[in-house]
């Protein structure tokens, strides 16, 4: 009797304690700490557990069902788990390219521009080859009148006329931004044209020797001395051309602008000159000892044409120290696709 006493004395214990200590764990447990531990005190199992454990006696039909509905909402509440992935993983996650890389196809994508350079004005046009290669392709053009001007005595009229066209491969190390084009100016037609008078009187030297310009005389018929002549930027033709820059003319992006610059040179050869006279010219300045520059066999006409051929080499001479042509230029292009 006194041991039936006992065993009901803690079972009235037991199940005031557990219910008690189940709903404290809830409430700690409501804070984010123990939200976030993979080690959650489970009140409501426990509790059940414990107290049909505990005390058998008072495991009644109520409790079970109790017990039975709570569990059924903790697994309503919680989400079902993913299943496992497949040994192949997703087979869509491969196709698409990182979003780093611009794979174009060639001739996929062209780019047209403009530049000023001292080619002049330029239009050109880039095609891709593939990611490290582009072909261009480049027109110039200029046309410069200075009008008169007078450099001691000489009337001068200029006329500058730049004409060209050429080819390059544009080639970009590593995929990079700076360039290498070696290329091919095909077509050069650049030159510097001349027409010059020589006020009557005035006097110039040729193979230090002095000659006058005749003034008008119509007993004689001389007529002051006039001159033409051309400078030609064009002795190499086809010229070889190469070049640097910075910046892609066509973008491995999927930009259409871009502001690539360049600098380089063309291998056009010295520049040519080529000078023609006309009219009279003296040997004194009273003008008493004249000839037609039209009269080869004149003694005074022979003397001013060998000076001038004299004269004509070490000029030439002078030009040969310039060899290339400088080519920089800063242009803007505008690239679309084709295809």
């Amino acid at each position: 009797m006194t041991f039936w006493r006992f065993h009901r004395k803690n079972s009235i214990a037991l199940a005031v304690l557990i219910p008690t200590a189940a709903t404290l764990a809830q409430i700690t447990c409501s804070l984010p700490a123990c939200s976030q531990s993979p080690h959650r005190f489970d009140a409501d199992a426990s509790s059940s557990s414990a107290y049909s454990s505990g005390s058998p006696g008072l495991d009644s039909a109520d409790d079970r069902e109790d017990s039975a509905v709570r569990s059924a909402e903790r697994e309503d509440a919680l989400p079902e788990a993913p299943g496992p992935a497949g040994a192949g993983g997703n087979p869509e996650h491969y196709n698409a390219a990182p979003p780093a890389e611009w794979h174009q196809p060639p001739f996929s994508r062209i780019g047209i521009g403009a530049d000023v350079s001292p080619l002049g004005i330029g239009l050109k046009s880039a095609i891709v080859l593939n990611r490290y290669l582009d072909a261009r392709f480049m027109g110039d053009f200029f046309q410069y009148q200075s009008g008169r001007f007078e450099i001691e005595g000489f009337n001068v009229d200029a006329d500058l006329h730049l004409a060209s066209a050429a080819v390059s491969l544009d080639w970009y190390p590593f995929n990079s931004i700076w360039r290498l084009s070696p290329g091919l100016m095909f077509f050069n037609d650049n030159q510097i044209s001349y027409v010059l008078d020589i006020a009557p009187g005035s006097s110039f030297s040729l193979s230090n020797q002095t000659f006058y310009s005749a003034s008008p005389n119509p007993a004689t018929g001389a007529v002051p001395m006039s001159g033409s002549g051309v400078l030609g930027l064009h002795t190499n033709r086809p010229a070889a051309t190469i070049a640097g820059g910075f910046g892609n003319f066509i973008p491995r992006s999927n930009r259409h602008w871009s502001f690539p610059s360049e600098f380089g040179v063309a291998f056009t050869g010295a520049p040519s000159i080529n000078v023609n006279f006309s009219g009279w010219t003296c040997l004194d300045a009273l003008q008493t000892q004249c000839s037609s520059l039209s009269t080869p066999t004149n003694p005074i006409t022979a003397q001013f044409n060998d000076a001038l051929q004299t004269t004509l080499p070490k000029w030439r001479k002078s030009l040969h120290k310039v060899q290339v042509y400088p080519l920089f230029s800063y242009s803007v292009v505008y690239s679309f696709n084709i295809r």
